[in-house]
């Protein structure tokens, strides 16, 4: 599981850096979106990642990598914004925007290493197709929740299918550097 650590730290650190640069170009603008915003930005990224794994011809020069990296970036924002709430103005400077970052990828981090000892690392044995198609059904999960007003009878919250989202793609993405090796 060291190596799991390590290889999620590097795929961690490739998002962390988007992150800071492009709140460096927009600033904190994303504090104004609302969660059902956010997760439909999300389902955006997910299911163009499936049309890429189905399709033969891609019309637009993006690949799988940077759509999974969007899905780990949003979803830490929907994080934040679960925590501190949605403004109407953007309120975050980078350096606390940062440091908010830090914070939920340290513990989406704990969660994952909590699994990865129960399960075993089953996901390294996992298709990312298998990981996409579970990406959506998370984000459908949470599209339910919210339609619900965030009450859930029996269900883990939001917050733990963001985590989950961001756990399977850095899971896609240590997959994916493993396959360019």
């Amino acid at each position: 599981m060291q190596n799991t650590s390590q290889q999620y730290d590097s795929v961690v650190a490739i998002c962390r850096e988007l992150y800071s640069k492009k709140m460096k170009d927009y600033g904190s603008a994303w504090r104004i979106l609302r969660l059902p915003s956010l997760t439909d930005q999300i389902f955006i990224k997910a299911q163009r990642i499936r049309s890429l794994q189905e399709n033969e011809i891609r019309k637009v020069d993006e690949g799988e990598r940077s759509e999974f990296i969007g899905i780990i970036n949003y979803s830490i924002m929907a994080l934040i914004q679960l925590e501190k709430g949605v403004v109407v103005q953007p309120d975050l400077e980078a350096e606390e925007a940062i440091d908010l970052y830090d914070q939920h990828i340290s513990e989406t981090k704990q969660l994952m290493m909590n699994k990865n000892h129960d399960y075993g690392e089953a996901w390294r044995d996992m298709r990312i197709s298998s990981l996409t198609d579970l990406i959506l059904q998370k984000l459908l999960r949470v599209k339910q929740i919210e339609d619900n007003k965030g009450k859930t009878i029996v269900s883990e919250g939001i917050d733990a299918n963001y985590q989950d989202m961001i756990n399977y793609a850095i899971f896609a993405l240590i997959h994916m550097g493993e396959a360019a090796v």
